[in-house]
Order: structure tokens, then C-alpha cells, then sequence
């Protein structure tokens, strides 16, 4: 009985020192990169994978499409040192130690539609344009 217990522990002891000492292999590949004129503080990915956030040194958060296009900027000040994306695509969070704060701020993706040429009421340059897409099947 203490021969099979002593195999067991011996067993178990080699177990562990082969798991311990295993290596994984990771294969990995670069998706992209942003050249930015600005240096980076912090980054951020929306959860739907759609806008890259990145927090600069000036503090701006430039707003990347997830082709690599820049599509906006938003100023938040030097002060803040982190960002954070979610829990909806829309939300940033932004962290600020200096100032002992978190803001919660979100974000609306406001997109032009060119309506040139296409049949209007009212004044052709009125200020508020609503489009009607009513062509759909």
C-alpha cells in the first residue's frame, strides 16, 4: 500500500513539475497601425469593434473608424489620464487622478447625408434637412 502511495505522490509531483514547466505557443499578427501626430496616453476599442479611442498627450481623444480613418476629435484636457469603453458602444468612461474623477460621457455619431439633387419642400437652404428613405423593399 505505501508502494502505490509513494508512485502516486512521485506521479503527481512529475505532473506538476511537466505542467509548471510547458510552454504555450501564441501565434499572433498585427491588424493595424495608427500613425499619430500626437503621442498617445491611452487607447480604447468600442464594443462592437467600430471606434478606436485614443487618448493624447494634448487631451484630445481622436476618434478612429476601425478602418483606420479618422473621424473626429473630442477635447477633454490634460487632466484626464485613462479612458475606458462601454459598457455600450456610445459610452466613454475618463479617469482623472489629479482631479480624483471618473466622467461618464457618451457619445452620438452624427453622419451627413448628401441631399443635392434630390427633390425637396420648402427653402433649398433651410438649416434642418429631414430625409425620407421610403425607396426600401
Amino acid at each position: 500500500m505505501k508502494s502505490r502511495f509513494a508512485i502516486f505522490i512521485v506521479t503527481l509531483f512529475l505532473l506538476f513539475f511537466w505542467v509548471a514547466t510547458s510552454t504555450a505557443t501564441v501565434e499572433w499578427d498585427v491588424a493595424g497601425t495608427l500613425n499619430l501626430k500626437e503621442t498617445p496616453r491611452d487607447a480604447a476599442i468600442a464594443l462592437n469593434g467600430k471606434w478606436i479611442f485614443v487618448l493624447t498627450d494634448t487631451g484630445e481623444i481622436l476618434i478612429y473608424s476601425s478602418d483606420g480613418k479618422l473621424e473626429g476629435t473630442i477635447s477633454v484636457g490634460k487632466d484626464v489620464e485613462g479612458i475606458k469603453a462601454g459598457p455600450r458602444e456610445d459610452i466613454l468612461l475618463l479617469t482623472s487622478g489629479k482631479d480624483k474623477q471618473v466622467q461618464i460621457i457618451t457619445l452620438d455619431f452624427i453622419q451627413e447625408i448628401n441631399v443635392s439633387g434630390s427633390p425637396f419642400k420648402g427653402k433649398a437652404d433651410a438649416p434642418v434637412v429631414i430625409a425620407a428613405f421610403n425607396d426600401f423593399q
